[in-house]
């Protein structure tokens, strides 16, 4: 085998607490889901040690080769596994800056392709994951799933749900650093939603689990990008059964019991951002 080729899920915080902070990280407690949209992956063997990329789409060319989380995963996983190197080539559809977990998504991607060019485990890849991004672990898994500590401890969720999204995406994005800064200073009130979001998600009560949405950065990500604020609104203005930002945003969702709902409300859309409709995705093991 000289390439493998995964296609790389994005993700929605559904719920996201901030539980304290250590070792000058802040703690989480989120629920999540992958969707299906996708990065695609590629990767193919080098045999001399070096790592390469080729970016394309949504501005992704620009970002620098140093600070590219994909490059990061692919180095430390040649230098764990003394793998020969690597070329990497992705197509980026998870828009970027949004909080749908695009960088990690392909770093996770990374990781799973390369674990299936050197015959490596993934559970002995998922260690490398954690030193690339705090979703990173999570997105080489998927599904529905409650996050802890940095992301990184997972607890797998079984749920028969797939709610239906619709992700309004706007352009400029929000610095996930500077969002948890500044969260310090505008900190919420204790909330068990995740605990909530889960009991509805066992229970396969999806009324229930749309009143569980939440994100306690919503109100620092709203500061930085006055666009987090306004995707939400018009993810509201559709009255969907419930709605909330992703992660550190600017993205937000808007969900619905049925794909005819999602695709309605996608119609009639007039704003200026992104907007497109996504189902819950849950890999096959």
């Amino acid at each position: 085998m000289e390439r493998v080729r995964v296609k790389s899920p994005a993700k929605l915080n559904l719920t996201l607490q901030i539980t304290g902070s250590q070792g000058g990280y802040h703690m989480l407690d989120s629920v999540v889901v992958t969707i299906d949209l996708f990065d695609g992956i590629t990767v193919a063997r080098r045999t001399d040690g070096q790592v390469n990329i080729a970016m394309r789409g949504l501005g992704s060319e620009n970002i620098p080769y140093e600070s590219n989380n994909a490059v990061r995963a692919a180095k430390l996983f040649c230098e764990q596994f003394n793998a020969g190197g690597a070329d990497i080539w992705v197509d980026k559809n998870i828009p970027l800056g949004a909080g749908l977990g695009g960088s990690s998504a392909d770093a996770a991607g990374v990781l799973r392709a390369l674990s299936q060019l050197y015959s490596v485990p993934q559970e002995r890849a998922e260690d490398i994951a954690d030193m690339v991004g705090s979703d990173t672990r999570y997105l080489m898994r998927g599904g529905w799933a409650r996050l802890f500590g940095r992301g990184n401890v997972i607890r797998s969720i079984n749920s028969a749900l797939k709610p239906d999204f619709l992700i309004i995406a706007p352009q400029s994005g929000v610095s996930a650093a500077e969002c948890y800064r500044r969260y310090d200073s505008l900190p919420d009130g204790a909330r068990n939603n995740s605990q909530r979001a889960q009991a509805a998600l066992e229970n396969g009560d999806y009324n229930s689990l749309c009143k569980t949405f939440y994100n306690a950065l919503y109100a620092p990500a709203r500061t930085i990008n006055a666009d987090a604020e306004r995707a939400l609104y018009e993810a509201l203005s559709f009255s969907p059964d419930g709605a909330a930002m992703t992660g550190s945003g600017s993205a937000a969702f808007a969900v619905f019991s049925s794909d005819m709902l999602c695709r309605w409300a996608k119609s009639r859309y007039r704003g200026s951002f992104n907007a497109f409709c996504a189902k819950a995705y849950i890999p096959k093991n």
